[in-house]
């Protein structure tokens, strides 16, 4: 008989969808690569309009479906959703549906690609399942003794939830929950969001205020640390009184305020983060006496914080998966289906994000191939062809095979070029992306290489940790280098980014660095491009100088701007 395969399913924002087997993930990608809106969310007719017109691996015998919903009101929908699985996809056997609460999704989608033995395990996000949809076996009399100080909140929602995982299993142990409201302030998904608001209202901007905290210090405002409590981060009173009254931080809205106040404020807010943060991992550490952590969530997405944690929180190994954020809870709904309906224990284990479907190439090439505007060929030599490139200062769009599930491109749908000019980082924000000009490029690098650029003696294939760059190399590779000195990097192997290795290889036989800049492949508010089309329109109508699709290579015949000359 072959393997059993289980869909899941996040129907809450950063909606994605996932097919695995016992060995193998079949494909995982979020919403918002198909349909090209950011962030967005389940909804219903997605597996009708969306997820089965594009792709054709759900067409295939489907074992069980196992579902995940949020503090969101799609859950009253439960029926539809139903009905819908039920029309679109085809059993192996009768139907069968599960539905999983959201933040043991996250850590099932965490623990079980780790392959600890032994770990704990500790999820962070601004709110998931309400207590009354809970689907594991946590303490009840903490609920409901939480939920009492709520001032009679009937269904608090989870803010932050630690278990512990040993062998097949997760124990949940605690839980910080809150009731939503303003009136009783909790957790720490909930702080960095509502301050991120303040200055960048809109939904995943927490990223911005993290690169603009390097520029502000964080004691101007003289707003106080967050206090943990156990496994519960409780905000205090002065934070609330700015979000009630934000006015002089408007700076990034409408220009009212100053610069200087805005990078005091996200300064502020990231070092409270980061403090708390450490103290909930070193609580979890006492509490478990676990040698090994695996943290997730959307605050894992914060690369400083992470690094915080690794160096200061007391344990051996830490691991963050690519995806923490909401869109890995597919993946993780699929992984619960495995261990606690199917009995199957998982031996895939997330060493490498590129988890999209095989992007179809060869409608898009015809097209460019009959194309008067480009030259499309196939060198002889692809590698040392993108690498010239790169060391004449251009900027490479690079494309190949599936997408990366989680939010940063590392390699598959990346823009590189030389980390040596700083130009290099105000061309690419300014034309390029047309983003904020404070906003750090990533650099990529050689796992051999990174010790000695990089104050990091650990792998970091994710590009999960800001790490400090060595005095020496700051003036070598300056677009890399953000204002605090440091860089969110990704190391690379030979046997997990082939091509990626191979390009950052000869680079360095040319520079003596294998270290290239990595940002993603999108434009200003768009999700990361998906197929070689879109791929192929961003080229067209950016100034980006080579299109990369190994084996081929595509150039405008027109003259384009370069970083170097502008």
């Amino acid at each position: 008989m072959s393997s059993p395969i289980v869909v899941g399913i996040n129907r809450t924002q950063d909606a994605s969808i996932c097919a695995m087997d016992a060995e193998a993930v079949r494909f995982s990608v979020q919403k918002e690569r198909l349909t090209r809106v950011k962030h967005a969310w389940g909804r219903r007719g997605d597996l009708k309009s969306i997820y089965r017109p594009r792709l054709p691996q759900l067409a295939d015998p489907v074992d069980l479906v196992v579902e995940c919903y949020s503090s969101d009101p799609q859950v009253k929908y439960l029926a539809e959703y139903r009905a819908e699985l039920e029309e679109c996809l085809r059993f192996r056997e009768a139907p069968r549906v599960v539905e999983v609460s959201h933040h043991l999704a996250h850590a099932y989608g965490s623990f079980f690609p780790a392959g600890f033995s032994r770990a704990a395990v500790m999820v962070v996000d601004f709110q998931g399942s309400p207590v009354s949809r809970f689907t594991e076996g946590f303490p009840r009399e903490v609920a409901v003794s939480e939920a009492a100080v709520f001032r009679g909140a009937e269904d608090p929602v989870e803010v932050a939830s630690y278990y512990l995982g040993d062998g097949r299993s997760l124990e949940c142990l605690d839980k910080q929950l809150w009731n939503r409201s303003a009136g009783e302030l909790g957790g720490l998904g909930f702080f960095f969001y509502q301050t991120t608001q303040c200055l960048f209202p809109g939904a995943g901007r927490e990223g911005i205020l993290m690169g603009l905290a390097s520029y502000g210090d964080p004691d101007a405002l003289g707003l106080p640390p967050l206090e943990v409590r156990g496994g519960r981060v409780i905000i205090p009173r002065p934070w609330s009184d700015l979000w009630a009254a934000p006015w002089p931080f408007r700076f990034f809205i409408d220009g009212q305020g100053r610069f200087e106040d805005c990078a005091h404020l996200a300064a502020a807010a990231q070092r409270a983060f980061e403090e708390a943060l450490v103290e909930q991992a070193r609580w979890l550490r006492q509490k478990t006496g676990a040698e090994a952590l695996v943290y997730t969530g959307g605050c894992a997405l914060n690369c400083a914080a992470n690094a915080r944690l690794v160096r200061e929180a007391g344990y051996r190994s830490v691991y963050i998966p690519p995806a923490p954020h909401d869109g890995g809870t597919a993946l993780g709904c699929a992984l619960y289906g495995l261990v606690e309906e199917l009995g199957v224990t998982p031996g895939w284990r997330w060493a490498v994000d590129f988890l999209g479907p095989e992007p179809e190439l060869e409608p898009a090439l015809a097209v460019l191939d009959e194309d008067p505007e480009v030259d499309l060929w196939r060198p002889e030599d692809w590698v040392e062809t993108v690498t010239a490139a790169l060391a004449r200062g251009e900027v490479v769009a690079l494309f190949q095979g599936g997408s990366e599930s989680g939010p940063r491109a590392l390699g598959h749908r990346s823009l590189l070029a030389d980390p040596r000019y700083r130009a290099m980082t105000d061309f690419i924000n300014r034309e390029v992306k047309e983003r904020q000009w404070f906003r750090p490029l990533a650099p990529v690098v050689t796992e051999r290489s990174q010790g000695e650029i990089f104050e990091l003696h650990r792998p970091s294939p994710f590009m999960q940790l800001a790490v400090s760059v060595r005095p020496p190399y700051r003036d070598r590779i300056p677009a890399a280098v953000h204002a605090d000195g440091t860089a969110r990097l990704q190391t690379v192997t030979a046997e997990h980014h082939p091509l990626l290795f191979a390009l950052l290889e000869s680079f360095g036989r040319r520079t003596g660095l294998e270290v290239l800049l990595n940002t993603s492949f999108n434009g200003p508010g768009e999700p990361i491009v998906e197929t070689l089309q879109e791929a192929v329109d961003f080229f067209l109508q950016r100034p980006v100088h080579l299109l990369a699709v190994p084996p081929y290579l595509i150039r405008k015949r027109r003259e384009v701007p370069h970083p170097l000359r502008t």
